[in-house]
């Protein structure tokens, strides 16, 4: 049996080109597991195995891999930084313990840092901080320490500092051992000599090891109070005291570095061996009922225990699915049946695989604290929970962010039209942010993603691995409508032919709901005018008819319906047609309730030259964008501010010409707000004309 206590599963995440599969790749370097680095801008790195990866350097998906470093296992997935694809990061840190947040030198604290930082601290995830690429021309880690204080109100714990910086960086300071770490310039991160702190950089570190001593040592009353009196505490307790406000997250020890030249990743490795903490000192997870709420029951991490297990990723390649699961109690042999608990179907566990990148080594056996793949699971989709079927338990599921964006996809004949239901059929599997509709009238194939990224890499994905020749249609704007009036008002259903009839009567309120809070209905019948058992009916009728707003046919939201009275015939009166007169009402009702179109906006951040800055913000304004603030940083400037999606379209190409290709922008969604008349006006008339087209 495995010491779980030896066990670490992190994950690396950061903003997108921070380095974070760079640094993976020089980890697994240092513990041996491979023997010549791949690089990112060469298309060679371990982790990045998708042919669209390669191209971009950009990494896509998260890919798992382990290695051993001082006896430790550490079980590592290094997660794509790009907005985009922040559903796997999300579902990552899930299952994750402990994490290495990378930030660049220069770039500081970035807008995809903010969001992973934000799904860390929900997950409960504790961190060690890395700031890499400090040869970078603008490093500076002084500031980007600052940053993390500021715009992510962390505590980031100095742990070690930069010897030289830019071209002369060339190794670090440890402050708890008052070594120096100082790397030759062959690249070769083994080749390095431990020397005497520079003399320059004496009172400095004196200055930055007292304040992480005194930070750590809160967590320890009795080294707190020796210290008080003078006594300085140990190495040893010191490293307690910050293992322990680590893993309760009062902090999060700060490294520096750069993966790229090999210099600094030892003393990271070394850290998420001593602080980042072990499957059995992270809070179990919870397990819930059929409605989603705690039963109070935990999956205590325990080979010995019943066996739970999350299935975090779905993964189709050459050898058939692959579904990625963390195990969080018990242990799993080759050939046991175990039981999805969201299906209440069994399947036999035929193959398990310990996965490095696209490569697998065969188990026969894993247990609680293992991240492994199985082979060949049916049915079993991202978030569902395996377990015992003698003792099922549903483990708590994965939320994920609603697509904002959406294209049609044609096939061009017959072949690729079934070959296209396969594709997505098994992408919609792997990715649950990715939803493929069909329209009912037009039969068109609707793709709907998170950005234009999302959906330019499934539709390559489509017509490159799986063959699927098709066209795309331009990317529309997942619109919406809502109301802004409050209405009461009253409706009948009757219907006499021959017979028994229907009749169905509702005295209703229909009123503007808060945003973002949805569709809601309450009934304050009383009396029995309209008999509980045809509530639900009623809420169906309302409920179904939201799909097609009455301005343009789009979804409605942020609607609250209140069934205050009605009427009812002892014969005539169905279930059938109360629903018919709730949809009915929805016709009636909700145009009188001043309805308007409601449009995506997203929260962009821009990286300009200073030189280009005015031209970049006269942009933003004539898309219609709300400027939030602009930030001075050593290579630009950061322009925060809210734009339509709509105006965002080809945003990338119109940007690179006005700052010479040197300006960079990410952008994620933020809220829905009410479209100006002249635009929604556009949007109805556009949508009408689609609609003919259509027909």
């Amino acid at each position: 049996m495995a010491d779980l206590s030896k066990y670490r599963n992190i994950g690396i995440f950061a903003h997108v080109d921070a380095g974070k599969t760079t640094t993976t790749e020089r980890i697994l370097s240092l513990t041996g597991k491979i023997h010549k680095i791949g690089e990112v801008h060469d298309g060679e790195a371990t982790t990045d195995f998708m042919e669209q990866e390669q191209e971009r350097g950009i990494t896509i998906q998260s890919a798992a891999t382990s290695c051993e470093w001082d006896g430790h296992r550490m079980n590592i997935i290094d997660t794509p930084g790009h907005v985009d694809f922040t559903v796997e990061v999300y579902r990552s840190l899930k299952v994750l313990d402990g994490g290495v947040g990378v930030f660049c030198g220069s770039g500081g604290v970035e807008p995809q840092s903010e969001t992973n930082w934000r799904y860390a601290n929900e997950s409960e995830v504790a961190r060690v901080i890395l700031v890499n690429k400090l040869d970078r021309m603008g490093a500076d880690f002084y500031k980007v320490v600052d940053q993390i204080k500021t715009v992510l109100a962390a505590t980031p714990l100095v742990m070690v500092l930069p010897i030289g910086i830019e071209d002369d960086f060339v190794g670090v300071v440890d402050l708890l051992t008052r070594k120096a770490w100082v790397w030759d310039n062959s690249g070769d991160p083994t080749k390095y000599e431990i020397q005497d702190v520079p003399a320059d950089m004496v009172d400095k570190v004196e200055e930055y090891r007292e304040q992480l001593i005194e930070t750590a040592i809160e967590h320890d009353d009795d080294a707190m109070e020796a210290y008080l009196e003078g006594e300085e505490p140990s190495i040893e307790t010191i490293k307690a005291c910050i293992r322990k406000g680590t893993n309760e997250l009062a902090f999060f020890p700060t490294y520096c570095g750069s993966a790229f030249k090999n210099k600094g990743i030892q003393l990271v490795l070394d850290a998420v061996v001593d602080y980042l903490p072990s499957p059995t000192e992270v809070k179990p997870q919870p397990e819930v009922n059929e409605e989603g709420e705690e039963t109070g029951e935990f999956a205590i991490v325990d080979p010995d225990g019943p066996f739970r297990a999350l299935a975090f990723k779905i993964m189709d390649d050459r050898f058939g699915a692959l579904t990625f699961v963390r195990i969080y109690s018990g242990t799993l042999n080759k050939g046991d049946t175990i039981m999805n608990a969201f299906t209440s179907k069994t399947e036999r566990v035929g193959r398990m695989v310990e996965m490095h990148a696209d490569d697998r080594i065969e188990l026969d056996k894993a247990q609680a604290g293992d991240i492994i793949a199985i082979v060949g699971m049916k049915n079993v989709q991202t978030g569902h929970t395996l377990c015992d079927p003698k003792n099922p338990a549903t483990l708590e599921p994965m939320v994920f962010p609603v697509p904002v964006i959406s294209m049609a996809v044609f096939p061009k004949d017959k072949a690729a039209t079934e070959k296209m239901g396969i594709a997505l059929g098994k992408m919609v599997a792997e990715d649950p942010s990715f939803i493929v509709e069909t329209d009912q009238e037009s039969g068109e194939t609707i793709l709907n993603g998170m950005g234009e990224l999302h959906l330019d890499i499934k539709v390559d994905i489509m017509r490159r691995t799986y063959g699927v020749d098709c066209d795309v249609g331009a990317p529309q704007v997942a619109y919406r409508e809502t109301i802004t009036q409050t209405v009461e008002d009253s409706y009948t259903h009757k219907k006499q032919s021959g017979g028994s009839g229907q009749f169905g009567k509702i005295d209703y309120v229909v009123q503007p709901n808060e945003p973002g809070a949805g569709y809601e209905f309450e009934s304050k019948v009383t009396g029995g005018n309209v008999p509980r058992e045809f509530w639900p009916a009623i809420e169906k009728g309302f409920r179904t008819s939201m799909d097609k707003g009455v301005l343009a046919g789009f979804p409605t939201e942020d609607v609250k319906i209140t069934l205050m009275d009605g009427g009812f015939h002892a014969v005539d009166s169905s279930a059938v047609a109360f629903e018919i007169a709730a949809k009915g009402a929805y016709r009636q009702s909700l145009p009188k309730a001043s309805p308007q179109i409601i449009e995506p906006i997203m929260k962009v951040d821009v990286f300009s030259p200073e030189d280009n800055v005015g031209d970049v913000i006269g942009d933003l304004n004539r898309r219609r964008g709300m400027i939030k603030s602009q930030d001075l940083t050593p290579t630009g400037v950061r322009i925060k501010a809210g734009v339509p999606l709509a105006e965002m379209f080809g945003y990338i190409g119109d940007l690179r010409t006005m700052t010479s290709g040197r300006g960079q922008f990410s952008m994620e969604f933020e809220n829905y707000m009410p479209c100006p008349r002249n635009v929604a006006e556009e949007v109805i008339k556009a949508q009408k004309e689609r609609d003919e087209a259509k027909s």
